[in-house]
């Protein structure tokens, strides 16, 4: 029998009978189910040891609890009996583990603080400041270390030794740039912050907390040293809708539905320009070209799905792809806290769901990446509402238009060959107008006439770009205001910037004729764009408040400093590395420390003394600096006669009163005066002394010295508070500031242009607009006479050698087809004429002049290019399948108002399948596309074809649409000839391969054999010839 206690449904006092007699304290049901036990008595009334119970239990298995009471009612004991049966019987189940507390290592606190950033930021490099080092820890600095030239180390610990690797603070730019922009890693960087009175005490002590108050990743550069000045460094957020599942075709690859919608949103970090485009998975890879970000960010549910058709296409294109979460932001309105203005309201074409979605991805993830920085970035404009042209990427890479194809560099391409801009601002814009020029008249026409202003005055062309030369890289330098980041050498640089506009307005003004002083003047418009007001006041405000002789000062201190850290480091090595380490450390800052160091100076902050510290702002920046300035002098005044009153009462002329780190305000003497016997005095401490040197405490220099120190810090924080202001102001004048600056950098690419035409001699092309035909009738057709290609001539030039004009007069009516057949011999200059026309109409709708002698040119919607030969084995792709591919975008997507450039289509197949495929492509352009096209051919029968089919411009009719030109060359009849690279009308059906292959040196007997079988082939004779002799292929071996 088993009497049991309850005591309030907590613990349960049990007396069990028998052969021993045991007691159970703080029991409960799963206790009892262990005992073999037949009765159990329970107690129903209260009691100090009895819970309140409302009635006794009845029954009570394993699986049952005790009730507990709501009220107090008394009763009589009752007994309750169970059979043995309806107890659980069998061996006692093994009570379950309990869960084992996760314990941490007993690492130091920096280390434990760098492992919780670690775990908390995983796939981030984590990168920890410790002092004037920033440090890298555990498996980390193994990885990284060896990456970044740096020596791992062991840092011994109670619990183990520790990788790690560091490198000076100075240097954090140089290491930023191997990790973020050659190994495209995302890195974490911790900084140290302060620690709180009651922070102290709850981490032992610890004088500062590390936590992560940045995420540099490729896409989010602000303002690093190591950013290409001269191009915008984008990260892009692109969003498909739910229903964009990839589809699966026939033959097992992946094939996409080219007409699904998705959204882009991109922005520059560095500059705030904020953008967005509604597109299809078909044009995705065209805008990727255009935009070249450096960084893709996807939703975070495609993460998992790596055979996504989007996945496919960025991997094709080797971009870097980054998974991020929808965040908070759920619609437009919730990026007004991130914008400098309210978005602009575009009823006709609204912003699209798949916009608006790639914006909320885009600003969550940089929002993330600052780490709580404030950003105020430009309003988001719609690509779609832009009129430009649309150049995709086969275009974009054939044409050479930013980047060779060959090499992939800048040199060679056309914005090399066209680039004279002085600004870093200017260049990035002219990028951008080369990626997308403008489809709009009056932008084109205000362009040309802005450069021809300026061809025109060239004393006003020159005077500007002297200017803008001192101006500054305005967008980036606002923008870092806005992020709450910015020094006071950017004040200045933005008051610079500021006084030059202000300056180029002047002579804008003073370039008015008195007789067009109108806003239609196209110099008055810029003036009428320019908004000088607030900023000039901003401007003097700077100039006012920054002691430039100052900074300079700080920034002779700081580089003294950085250089005593590379000693340091140097000293370190020298000691405690070994020999191959040297080699490691910068050798210029360590020579120039060497070179400090044998002089005798430490630091150009001793050489100045603490009397003479450095202020970056005036004393006048606002009142009560200049009253803490007055109150400092003459509490430095005081402190010189009190240095003279002690060296008079201690009898010790080499006293100077002075302030260490480790003794506070003391008094120092030296030589004799060291040991004088007046130094006994009651109210003198001494700390240290030798027998050349005595430092002690004297009350009235250490009363004296704790007011100096509280002026100085009260100086030190009324200049915060002052740079806090102007960096306010100028994000009060953040819209106008960043305006100012659009109208500096087209000024740069207009003036850069005009010089540009007065070098090379390039001449103002006419344009017509060709939404509507009828209004002239070269609105649809492209005439340029005397055309040059303005990358191949310069390169020739250099060579001492001519480039060979050409007109193409593609649609000029009447007389002239919209479609021209160009056939040749190889190396005759088809595809140079080809490219050279396109890029002049590029040119001609950026609003620069052209290299031709005269141009009128329909404008053109878009440009397609199907040039060259290439594979793609990534995606299984052969050069005819790669062909087809492009041939086939082009045939979707061109219009009437589109230019086409295609170049040997049908050439990676036999001679009958390719001639087929590129008539039927040709046949698609005259009677679907009907737009303007140079197709040059080695396709002889394709003129033939074309007569058959009635194509020709002879033939008349809507098909009649098609002229036939070519190139020649011309031989001397003793083996020697030259190309004609002029154009005239007909067809050349001889392709001069043979030329070519002798050229290029191929052996003599294989040219030989080449033109056996074409006499032969040519004759009607299939077949190869017949076996050379012998004696003839040893003759021709001990010749070679």
């Amino acid at each position: 029998m088993l009497a049991a206690h309850l005591p309030f449904a907590r613990r349960i006092r049990v007396a069990w009978f028998g052969s021993t007699r045991r007691s159970l304290h703080s029991a409960d049901a799963a206790t009892l189910d262990r005992f073999p036990i037949q009765h159990v008595t329970t107690c129903a009334r209260p009691g100090p040891a009895c819970g309140q119970l409302s009635r006794p239990m009845l029954r009570w298995t394993s699986q049952a609890r005790c009730p507990i009471a709501r009220g107090q009612i008394r009763g009589k004991k009752t007994r309750t009996t169970l059979r043995l049966d309806e107890l659980p019987q069998g061996a006692i189940p093994a009570a379950p583990p309990l869960p084992l507390e996760e314990v941490e290592p007993a690492y130091p606190t920096v280390l434990l603080q760098a492992r919780r950033n670690m775990d908390k930021f995983d796939g981030c490099v984590l990168l920890t400041r410790v002092g004037g080092f920033y440090e890298l820890y555990f498996e980390q600095a193994d990885e990284y270390g060896p990456l970044l030239n740096l020596k791992v180390a062991q840092k011994k610990t109670s619990v183990g030794p520790v990788p790690m690797a560091g490198f000076p603070f100075f240097q954090l730019d140089r290491f930023l740039k191997i990790l973020v922009q050659d190994l495209n890693r995302h890195v974490a960087i911790a900084e140290e912050f302060p620690n709180s009175p009651s922070d102290k005490v709850k981490s032992g002590g610890l004088l500062h907390d590390r936590r992560v108050a940045r995420i540099v990743t490729p896409g989010t550069l602000i303002d690093e040293n190591f950013m290409d000045p001269y191009a915008n460094n984008y990260v892009m957020a692109i969003h498909l809708p739910a229903e964009a599942d990839r589809l699966q075709s026939d033959d097992g690859n992946q094939a996409s539905d080219a007409s699904t919608q998705i959204g882009l949103a991109w922005l520059d970090l560095s500059t705030g320009a904020f953008f967005t485009q509604p597109t299809t998975l078909a044009s995705l890879g065209s805008a990727l070209s255009r935009v070249s970000p450096r960084e893709i960010v996807l939703d975070k549910e495609l993460e998992l799905q790596k055979d996504h058709t989007v996945i496919s296409i960025l991997e094709e294109e080797m971009h870097l792809v980054t998974y991020s979460p929808l965040g908070e932001f759920r619609t437009m309105s919730d990026w007004a806290p991130m914008l400098e203005s309210e978005a602009p309201i575009q009823p006709t074409q609204p912003f699209t769901d798949n916009e608006v979605q790639a914006g909320n991805i885009l600003l969550h993830y940089v929002k993330d990446r600052l780490r709580g920085l404030s950003m105020k970035l430009q309003p988001p404009l719609r690509h779609e509402s832009l009129q430009v042209m649309n150049i995709d990427k086969n275009s974009m890479r054939s044409l050479e238009i930013k980047q060779t194809i060959r090499d992939g560099v800048f040199k060679g391409s056309l914005l090399h060959a066209i680039r004279r801009t002085v600004t870093k601002s200017g260049a990035r814009l002219l990028s951008e107008w080369l990626s997308s020029p403008s489809t709009s008249l009056g932008v084109i026409n205000f362009r040309q006439e802005l450069v021809s202003r300026f061809i025109a005055d060239e004393d006003l062309r020159d005077s500007i770009t002297v200017l803008l030369r001192r101006s500054h890289d305005s967008h980036r330098l606002v923008q870092k205001f806005a992020l709450n980041r910015g020094d006071p050498d950017d004040l200045l640089g933005l008051a610079s910037t500021i006084r030059a506009t202000e300056s180029i307005v002047y002579l804008l003004r003073e370039a008015l004729p008195e007789q067009t002083r109108s806003e239609e003047d196209c110099l008055a418009t810029m003036i009428k764009r320019i908004s000088l007001e607030e900023p000039l006041k901003l401007a003097q405000r700077i100039r006012e408040a920054i002691d430039e002789e100052g900074l300079n000062q700080k920034h002779q201190i700081e580089d003294s400093e950085a250089d005593e850290m590379m000693a340091l480091a140097q000293d370190i090595v020298k000691t405690e590395g070994a020999p191959d380490d040297t080699a490691l450390l910068p050798k210029v800052a360590a020579a120039k420390s060497e070179k400090k160091r044998a002089k005798g100076i430490t630091s150009i902050r001793e050489h100045y003394g603490e009397d003479s510290e450095v202020w970056i702002m005036k004393p006048g920046a606002s009142p009560t600096l200049a009253r803490l300035h007055s109150d400092l002098s003459s509490l430095t005044l005081e402190k010189i006669q009190l240095t003279e009153t002690l060296r008079t009462r201690l009898n010790a002329t080499s006293l100077t009163l002075k302030w260490t780190p480790g003794l506070g305000h003391i008094c120092h003497v030296r030589g004799k005066d060291a040991n004088s016997s007046s130094y006994g005095a009651a109210d003198l401490r001494t700390l240290s002394s030798s027998r050349t040197t005595r430092s002690f405490h004297q009350p009235e220099w250490t009363q004296l010295g704790e007011r100096i120190d509280k002026t100085r810090f009260a100086i030190r924080a009324e200049e915060q508070r002052v740079f806090a202001a102007l960096r306010g102001q100028v994000i009060q004048s953040l819209v106008k500031l960043r305006r100012n600056a659009t109208v500096l950098d087209e000024l740069d690419i207009t003036t850069s242009f005009a010089r540009l035409a007065t070098e090379q001699g390039l001449v103002r092309p006419i344009l017509y607009d060709s939404t509507s035909p009828t209004t002239s009738p070269h609105a649809r057709s492209t005439i340029i006479l005397g055309g040059r290609h303005p990358t191949v001539e310069g390169g020739l030039a250099a060579q001492g050698r001519t480039f060979q004009q050409n007109d193409c007069l593609v649609g000029a009516a009447p007389g002239h087809g919209r479609i021209w057949l160009i056939t040749g011999p190889n190396m005759a200059g088809k595809s140079t004429f080809l490219r050279q026309n396109a890029l002049i109409t590029i040119l001609a709708q950026i609003g620069s002049y052209v290299p031709a002698d005269h141009a009128e040119l329909g404008i053109v919607d878009a440009i397609f290019s199907r040039v060259g030969s290439a594979d793609n084995l990534y995606h299984n792709q052969s050069t005819f399948m790669v062909e087809m591919l492009e041939t086939a975008a082009i045939l979707r997507q061109a219009t009437p108002r589109s230019f086409v450039i295609m170049d040997e289509v049908g050439r990676g197949t036999t001679p009958d399948d390719g001639a087929a495929v590129a008539f039927a492509a040709l046949h698609h352009l005259v009677h679907v596309n009907r737009c303007r096209v140079l197709f040059a051919t080695h396709f002889h029968v394709l003129a033939d074809l074309v007569a058959r089919g009635r194509m020709r411009l002879e033939d008349g009719g809507d098909a009649g649409a098609v002229e036939m030109y070519c190139t020649d060359v011309e031989e001397d009849g003793k083996g020697g000839f030259v190309y004609v690279h002029k154009l005239r009308r007909g067809t050349n059906r001889q392709s001069h391969a043979l030329k070519v292959a002798r050229l290029a040196g191929l052996p003599e007997r294989a040219i030989q054999v080449a033109r056996e079988v074409l006499e032969g082939l040519e004759s009607g004779v299939q077949g190869p010839p017949p076996p050379a002799e012998e004696k003839d292929l040893r003759k021709e071996s001990r010749a070679v």
